[in-house]
């Protein structure tokens, strides 16, 4: 800080009264004004800082404060959706129980995950209009198998590529009666056109898949009869000849993650055998052949496998 000497007041004084009488009230008007000069001069050479400062403190803080990052979108999760009732009739109490599921690769798509929310919403209302007219109809029945009510659905990832997303679907339904139904379903998203596929959609015809699967599929079935009921027992006795490819489930899959290079075909339970068999499932690996009934525009998405 600049220090600064005070004007020494018997010289400046002395200056003027040794000039006469007259000049005294100019003097003291020349000292108060000297006066008022000195403190503007002490003003301006008062330190920078100190001036910042007092100008910072006046200074209202006008700028604005910064935004706050917003939060993360939450990851996609896997959907495990229940809904369930229970009412005490007659015989006891009745039930109705729903359920339905897909992976996070499903939640990560919007548009798939909501044409599966759709679809398990139709098939929520659809129970449970079925089962409130079960319990009016049975509500004095000791039926438990005329009013109950079951339904389960699950997505599971087949192969995840960049381009489609292939899933299995597996679902099984009590509405009454010995037993429930089981059965099974495939289905591809195509991530670029933003659309679902059936598998069958990728061949050229059934044809021309049932002429390079049907072989393929008939032995590998016969197999798998023979391991499951004996080495006995006959594979096909004319209940339950070898259903075509039509008739299966056809999944796409992908051992090497990188391209279709298998596929999965299953015989759901009455399909390939009775009920007390269940499901027969094959898998074949993709070859020349098979690559040659793919449609030129998913040629692409397979590769030959082992």
């Amino acid at each position: 800080m600049f220090h600064v000497k005070r004007a020494n007041a018997g010289g400046l004084e002395g200056v003027w009264r040794g000039s006469g009488r007259g000049l005294d009230a100019a003097g003291a008007r020349l000292a108060r004004a000297g006066g008022v000069l000195a403190l503007v001069w002490l003003a301006a050479c008062s330190a920078p800082e100190d001036a910042a400062g007092k100008t910072a403190a006046a200074a209202p803080d006008t700028a604005a404060a910064p935004t706050p990052p917003a939060p993360p979108a939450p990851a996609p999760a896997k959907v495990e959706f229940t809904d369930n009732e229970a009412k005490t009739v007659k015989a006891g109490e009745a039930k109705r129980e729903f359920a339905y599921s897909w992976p996070e690769e499903v939640s990560a798509i919007p548009a798939l995950a909501a044409r599966f929310t759709a679809e398990r919403d139709r098939q929520l209302a659809e129970q449970k209009a079925d089962w409130q007219g079960s319990l009016k109809e049975f509500a004095d029945s000791d039926c438990f198998g005329c009013i109950n009510r079951e339904a389960q659905t699950n997505w599971d990832v087949v192969a995840n590529l960049p381009r489609f997303l292939s899933l299995s679907q597996a679902f099984y339904a009590y509405t009454g009666g010995a037993h429930g139904n089981s059965g099974s379903a495939g289905l591809v998203w195509d991530r670029e056109a933003g659309k679902a596929l059936e598998p069958e959609d990728f061949f050229t015809s059934a044809k021309a898949m049932q002429d390079v699967l049907g072989p393929r599929w008939c032995k590998a079935l016969a197999e798998a009869r023979r391991a499951k009921m004996g080495g006995d027992a006959p594979v096909d006795d004319g209940t339950f000849p070898c259903p075509p490819i039509e008739d299966l489930t056809v999944l796409l899959g992908s051992k090497g993650k990188t391209a279709f290079d298998r596929i999965g075909l299953i015989a759901d339970p009455y399909v390939a055998g009775s009920y007390a068999e269940g499901q027969y499932e094959v898998t074949i690996p993709v070859t020349p052949a098979v690559l040659a009934a793919v449609k030129p525009e998913y040629k692409a998405a397979f590769a030959l496998g082992k």
